[in-house]
């Protein structure tokens, strides 16, 4: 919105960010209405509250709920129907088995968690969850069911931290950007800082919880326990089918590091084609379509059951799509009310030295607006100057670049999307989601700060 400037102070939009989140808060919780649409007025309210224009009110609406679902829905779509053809065919449950008898069952978690790690290198956040769920869920009703925060939470850490910590994700790279840090250093350092941070915010956490908060593994996609068949693939199948994304979203970003420093020509033509074919929602559909046939059609599935399937599928996470979405519109219209803007300039006078400066912009904007890219690039894009200016070596250009990072995940709440898609897809209600998840994003967020300050102050 380009005509309006935003008159109100840091303080009063934060006053009016509480008060909103207080009401969702309370509409969810207390009165029982749908968050679906709690999300939708909360987000109007606040807007007028804010003082947008009238008339620009509802573009803002949209244009927040369609970002997110511009970059979710795909993805989440995708990923649910391979999630679903796993699970359908049996296959889950045959990894599942496989798993457990060769980690055994005390070390089933903490496999599988050492698994979402590997798989969330490339693959986005969102993405890798609903793919991975089928078989995290399968393990957890394997071992008695009442289960779920050890294995969800273990394997749902496993991928934030790395979308957090790790290149090529986009947060890391364009605070690297922005910085001046070397991508191949933030990469190294990014896993010393992840795998650690895992284990203690993540495993660790879920062990603990779960004692504490014991939860039913619910069904996935609308699966049913009698959904199995009497013929599953084999397991090296349905690990091919898991890693065929891997491989490809690997395919685009080893020809952009390639293409990066002069290795290859980013403007030949089978350069553009295999990094298309590597990009999520390409990579994701083309592992669908083989999916379909491997566990389905090959199996002596009907082309009309498969469609059915398809179909189900889709229905079942239709509501997490458009609760995401509707989390994300509450999340635009925090950052068109200009309180990132209005934060970013008021932190910018603290004076603190800038690793610690880095960590805590970063919380702030991330607590106050939900969107961790957002508060992570308007972290770096503020301290750019200082940063630069500061003659600092490469490990701690990457520590700087990665405190920041860890300060983007702190505390996911109401405002962000991604509470919505782990609260909904693990089937928890909004005070447990709150419980469970936004304590493991603040642990995350803590942890990893703390050993990035450490690799700062060693090197």
């Amino acid at each position: 919105m380009e005509d309006w400037t935003q008159t109100l102070g840091a303080g009063p939009l934060l006053a009016i960010a509480a008060a909103a989140v207080a009401l969702i808060l309370f509409l969810v919780i207390k009165v029982r209405l749908h968050a679906f649409l709690v999300l939708i007025i909360v987000s109007l309210l606040t807007a007028i509250a804010t003082g947008i224009p009238t008339d620009k009110v509802v573009t803002t609406l949209v244009n927040g709920f369609g970002s997110t679902l511009g970059s979710v829905a795909l993805l989440i779509g995708l990923g649910a129907i391979i999630g679903r053809l796993v699970e359908s065919s049996g296959g889950a449950r045959v990894v599942a088995d496989k798993m457990v008898a060769i980690f055994g069952e005390k070390r089933a978690a903490f496999a599988l968690g050492l698994t979402s790690l590997i798989l969330g290198f490339p693959i986005f956040f969102d993405a890798g969850l609903v793919v991975m769920l089928p078989i995290i869920f399968a393990v957890a009703r394997r071992m008695g069911g009442k289960n779920l925060l050890l294995y969800g939470i273990t394997g749902a850490a496993a991928f934030s931290v790395m979308h957090v910590f790790l290149p090529p994700h986009p947060g890391p790279v364009s605070a690297s950007e922005f910085f001046g840090a070397n991508l191949g250093i933030v990469l190294l350092v990014g896993i010393v800082v992840a795998v650690p941070t895992w284990y203690l915010s993540g495993y660790l956490w879920a062990k603990f919880i779960n004692k504490r908060v014991p939860l039913m593994v619910p069904a996935l996609f609308g699966a049913k326990d009698d959904d199995q068949p009497q013929n599953p693939p084999q397991v090296g199948t349905v690990v091919l089918v898991l890693l065929l994304p891997l491989v490809l979203i690997f395919m685009n970003t080893g020809l952009g590091a390639l293409a990066s420093v002069g290795t290859v020509d980013k403007n030949a033509q089978w350069v553009k084609t295999l990094t298309l074919i590597g990009t999520s929602p390409v990579a994701l559909l083309i592992t669908a379509l083989v999916a379909l046939l491997v566990l389905g059609k090959f199996r002596g599935e009907t082309g009309s059951a498969l469609e059915k399937l398809v179909d189900g599928t889709l229905g079942t996470v239709a509501s997490v799509i458009l609760i995401t979405g509707a989390g994300g519109m509450f999340g635009g219209v925090l950052r068109a009310s200009g309180i990132g803007d209005a934060l970013a300039a008021t932190l910018d006078g603290w004076g603190m030295p800038v690793i610690f400066a880095a960590y805590v912009i970063a919380v702030v904007l991330r607590v106050a607006q939900g969107s961790a890219t957002v508060a992570l690039v308007t972290t770096a894009g503020l301290l750019a100057p200082a940063v630069t200016a500061g003659g600092f070596g490469a490990v701690d250009l990457a520590a700087i670049t990665l405190a920041a990072a860890a300060g983007s995940v702190f505390a996911s709440h109401v405002n962000d999307s991604g509470f919505w898609l782990v609260g909904r897809l693990m089937d928890m209600d909004v005070k447990t989601t709150l419980k469970t998840w936004t304590v493991q994003q603040a642990l995350e967020s803590v942890i990893g700060f703390v050993i990035v300050l450490a690799i700062y102050f060693m090197f």
